[in-house]
């Protein structure tokens, strides 16, 4: 399937991308809502970010099952909520750590900045190139039926993949993430396409990510 740079179809909102955190460009995909505001936080603020979630996060090395046998997850991972906003995936359960106030201030601005209530977050540390996601669409029950997930980048720039499920709706997509950017993965997108951070051969620097999402309850 032939790949496609999705900001050759991004309809910017403003020209001031440099110093407006509002900044917003709309990525048109078939069926589905993707906005990505690419300086949400300044490089100061990004990096200082960063050092703090890779010095205080109690990351966690999980395991899945592949083919009969037990492998490490290829990233390190960490996931903090409100009280009853346990997750689980790939039978990986989470259950929350207590809000930081570095997260509970992050979480605060993606709230103004997106119009939407978050209740848990999940942090992925990729240590380098080698560490990566399949692909998958963030589609388990307690997200809800159409989840609206903000997802925040600090450190190295990676490439965030796309793939229809349906391939009549086009072409894979490939996108930079860049440091202190915000992609705002909207309606539509979890049950259309499905995502995928790849390998990135040689890279040395690490990369911190934060999903902001909401868990309803399954009581």
């Amino acid at each position: 399937m032939q790949s496609l740079s999705l900001f050759g179809s991004a309809r910017p909102e403003s020209e001031d991308s440099t110093s407006n955190p509002y900044f917003r460009e709309l990525i048109e995909l078939p069926r589905a809502e993707l906005h990505y505001y690419p300086r949400f936080h300044d490089p100061v603020r990004a990096t200082e970010l960063l050092a703090t979630f890779l010095e205080q996060t109690p990351w966690r090395q999980d395991k899945i099952r592949i083919a009969g046998k037990w492998m490490d997850v290829p990233r390190l991972q960490a996931w903090f909520g409100d009280k009853r906003s346990s997750y689980a995936y790939s039978g990986i359960n989470l259950d929350p750590l207590p809000w930081t106030p570095q997260l509970l201030a992050v979480k605060s601005e993606t709230e103004k900045l997106t119009g939407q209530k978050f209740n848990s977050v999940l942090l992925n540390l990729y240590r380098d190139g080698n560490d990566s996601v399949a692909w998958h669409s963030d589609d388990e029950a307690e997200l809800g039926t159409d989840p609206l997930i903000a997802s925040l980048s600090y450190g190295a720039e990676r490439k965030l993949e796309l793939r229809p499920r349906d391939r009549s709706l086009g072409a894979k997509r490939v996108m930079p993430l860049a440091n202190g950017s915000l992609l705002l993965m909207g309606k539509g997108l979890q049950q259309h396409w499905q995502h995928q951070l790849p390998k990135a051969p040689g890279l040395s620097v690490p990369r911190v990510n934060l999903t902001f999402r909401y868990i309803h309850s399954m009581a």
